[in-house]
């Protein structure tokens, strides 16, 4: 569906500004459906996103610094998303012994298993989007998001 149809446009939309909003609403609608396949376990993608770059860790701790510069979405409240996921038993928080001002969080097994649990659902959802385009087709729109995202300042 043409993004003209989507919001209903009357007038001519100039092609810059046609792409700034299909991804706009492409992000809404894969986040959307991501949000589904989260819910019955009670996870924000953002929670999500914490998890998979704690077990991405394989077994060492992160700080919060590094796990607020690998967020997808950099303006997330990231002591709010550990205190959440602390609630639910899924991660730990402990002092770092070296420095006591910087925070150690970890992926509990509990964490572990929900990611393992969540592994093919997710899988199933990123090939729901990229099922109606070739390999060359998604390389190429891989390609033109980075492009497209790098300013020339």
């Amino acid at each position: 569906m043409k993004i003209e149809d989507v919001i209903k446009s009357t007038v001519n939309i100039d092609d810059s500004k046609k792409i700034i909003l299909n991804i706009i609403y492409t992000q809404s609608v894969i986040g959307e459906k991501f949000a589904e396949v989260l819910k019955p376990y009670e996870l924000s993608s953002e929670q999500y996103n914490v998890l998979r770059i704690l077990r991405g860790q394989k077994g060492n701790p992160a700080n919060m610094c590094v796990i607020q510069e690998r967020m997808i979405a950099k303006n997330s409240n990231t002591t709010r998303l550990i205190d959440k996921l602390l609630l639910k038993d899924l991660v730990t928080r402990e002092v770092c012994p070296d420095n006591r001002r910087k925070i150690e969080v970890q992926i509990t097994p509990k964490g572990l298993e929900l990611l393992s649990e969540l592994d093919p659902k997710v899988i199933e959802h990123e090939k729901l989007f990229s099922n109606n385009l070739t390999q060359e087709e998604l390389s190429q729109l891989n390609h033109l998001l980075e492009k497209f995202r790098t300013l020339n300042n």
